[in-house]
């Protein structure tokens, strides 16, 4: 058998030590998979004195990223250090040096990307990142390889651990989201500032890169349209399950006649879809393909060994590619470089979904009528309406209402015309509505 790869890793932090240790456990049955042995030979980190979670024998540890860039004897290197800047910075040298490069960093990508693949393509190296979304799942590969006969329609995703947490609890523990962050905080799901995760930023930067992998486009994460899960509250989660639905945090990417629908936001979604069943801190995405149709991909979206799973499956096919002609190897977002496409992506008005509103009123004659009237007004449809009887104690009653699918933009406009009625008491609560089907 050939020679051991050196890799070179810059941060063996949680997802780097998980990495090491799988390489370490698993060397036989790796290097049975990739042809020849996989090892670390020299690792950067920030604190030299610190016990680590994997044998470090064997391995040199330094304080300087660029002395792991620079080894001559290095042919991969793994940047697990997070950031963008600093990373960017390491990632172009190394590519400089004619270092393939294997990445966790989603943020990196859904910025960089673009300009790390030139860059890539120019000097004839390889950059894999399958463990920058989800963790575990091998979606990426999913998309650019197993699917590639298949034209892709839409995907939507669970893609945020934090996030879907939260949610889990509220709906079957009934708890407040402030209560539910706090213990996602202590477990560690969440971070001491948790807006990443709970604004839906996470949540961009993966959906940034499936969508460039599914449908042959530029990363472009500015363009997607972002809201976290602050908003929700108990009662519409409650309300929604009475009415047969459950509440994610979604990343959709659809491809439709006028464009790309690029989109974070949460979602009723029928208790019946199976992503509508994922729970805790699992992350879950649903394809649908022209020619297979739907399939889902579920697992662990984060932790050191699952996303350390991601990162040695990409060491793996680098090894396996490293002989290979740059020109025949499985392009990086899927499609041939000169072959991407520049389909515009829509505003977030021009998308057509169907929505979940919940308007406080006062309990007079009449009120009903006037909203269906402007809902008619601006060609709404509605699929079921639910007045709830008023609470003594409260001066206005809920009126739940599901919508048919319709133009964003009609539905702003109805909704600023019914604030506007002098018994409406309170902004309405607006939460689109996905079928996924």
């Amino acid at each position: 058998m050939l020679e051991a790869v050196k890799v070179g890793v810059l941060g063996l932090g949680t997802v780097g030590s998980g990495a090491a240790s799988i390489l370490q456990r698993n060397a036989d049955e790796i290097a049975r998979r990739a042809g020849r042995g996989i090892c670390i030979s020299i690792a950067c980190v920030r604190d030299l004195k610190k016990q680590r979670d994997c044998d470090i024998a064997g391995m040199t540890l330094t304080a300087d990223p660029e002395k792991v860039v620079s080894d001559p004897d290095v042919k991969i290197v793994l940047e697990l250090m997070g950031g963008t800047d600093d990373a960017l910075k390491l990632v172009l040298m190394a590519i400089d040096h004619g270092k393939h490069v294997v990445t966790a960093n989603k943020a990196l990508i859904a910025f960089h990307g673009n300009e790390i693949f030139q860059r890539a393509q120019d000097k004839g190296v390889a950059v894999a990142f399958e463990a920058a979304v989800a963790g575990g799942i091998p979606i990426i590969k999913a998309l650019r390889e197993g699917l590639a006969a298949n034209a892709i329609l839409w995907l939507a995703g669970v893609i945020n651990g934090t996030g879907n947490f939260i949610l889990t609890e509220m709906c079957d523990k009934g708890r407040d989201f402030d209560e539910v962050l706090k213990e996602a905080q202590r477990l560690g799901y969440a971070e001491a500032d948790p807006s990443f995760d709970i604004q839906g930023t996470d949540a961009a930067h993966k959906l940034t890169i499936l969508a460039s992998v599914a449908f042959g486009v530029p990363l472009q994460f500015e363009k997607v349209h972002t809201e976290g899960i602050t908003g929700i509250s108990g009662i519409d989660v409650a309300y929604a399950s009475e009415l047969g639905y459950r509440i994610k945090h979604l990343g959709i990417a659809r491809r439709t006649d006028s464009g790309l629908e690029l989109r974070v936001h949460p979602a009723l979604i029928p208790c019946s879809r199976l992503i509508a069943n994922v729970d805790g801190v699992m992350n879950a995405v649903i394809v649908k393909a022209d020619a297979l149709g739907q399939s889902l991909y579920y697992g662990p979206g984060a932790g050191a060994e699952p996303t350390g799973s991601a990162v040695v499956a990409d060491l793996v096919d680098v090894v396996r590619a490293l002989t290979t002609d740059p020109e025949n190897r499985v392009p990086h977002l899927a499609f041939q470089p000169d072959s991407l496409s520049d389909i515009p992506v829509l505003s977030i008005d021009e998308v057509y979904t169907a929505y979940y509103l919940r308007i406080h009123v006062l309990d007079r004659p009449g009120v009903l009528a006037d909203v269906t009237r402007i809902f008619a007004a601006h060609k709404i449809s509605i699929e079921a309406i639910i007045q709830k009887e008023q609470d003594a104690r409260a001066a206005s009653v809920p009126i739940i209402i599901l919508t048919h699918r319709v133009n964003e933009k009609n539905m702003k406009g109805a909704i600023a015309e019914i604030e506007e009625l002098d018994v409406v008491t309170s902004r309405i609560t607006l939460i689109r509505l996905e079928t996924l089907i």
